[in-house]
């Protein structure tokens, strides 16, 4: 006789729901809160229990169509969690919070957008400048290189003999 022979199969026991469990109640096939709050997620009913109690989350459930409990319960789950954070505010309280910081950023942005205006413009002016300083003529080619000089002699800047290094200032 094999081993696979001694195992016997047994007849899979329904768990009770988390709400039942916590309740210690029977938890019979139609438990209304059984699809919502599975034997492994007894915190996510503890939670939801505390804040609403076990009656009102049925009464909350069976006032919304059937199609729409499971949204429901994620929302009473979601409420009882920020109430349990903030017994006063809840999830409003971090809303208020979201909110504020949409605002500061949407400041922050138009901040940022006009300083990025005003240094295009900035931009633009200095490329205008640029452009009429070549047809004003103060350029003006040495030797027919392609170095170019203000209008004034200042060739003792290309001739290092001519230009002498003396002082404390050269580091």
């Amino acid at each position: 006789m094999g081993l696979e022979s001694l195992i016997v199969t047994r007849p899979r026991i329904h768990q009770p729901c988390a709400a039942c469990r916590m309740l210690r109640r029977r938890c019979d096939s139609n438990c209304i809160l059984a699809p919502y709050f599975p034997c492994d997620e007894m915190d996510k009913f503890a939670k939801v229990h505390k804040v609403f109690g076990a009656s009102n989350v049925i009464k909350m459930i069976q006032m919304v169509e059937e199609t729409n409990r499971e949204d429901a319960v994620k929302a009473l789950v979601y409420e009882a969690t920020a109430r349990m954070r903030d017994p006063v505010y809840g999830s409003t309280g971090a809303i208020c919070q979201l909110q504020k910081m949409v605002q500061e950023l949407k400041m922050q942005l138009e901040s940022t957008k006009a300083r990025v205006l005003e240094l295009q413009q900035q931009k633009d002016q200095l490329w205008s400048v640029l452009m009429n300083v070549n047809h004003l003529d103060l350029l003006s080619p040495i030797n027919g290189g392609d170095n170019f000089c203000l209008g004034y002699d200042d060739s003792i800047a290309y001739d290092p003999d001519k230009f002498p290094v003396v002082g404390d200032w050269i580091f």
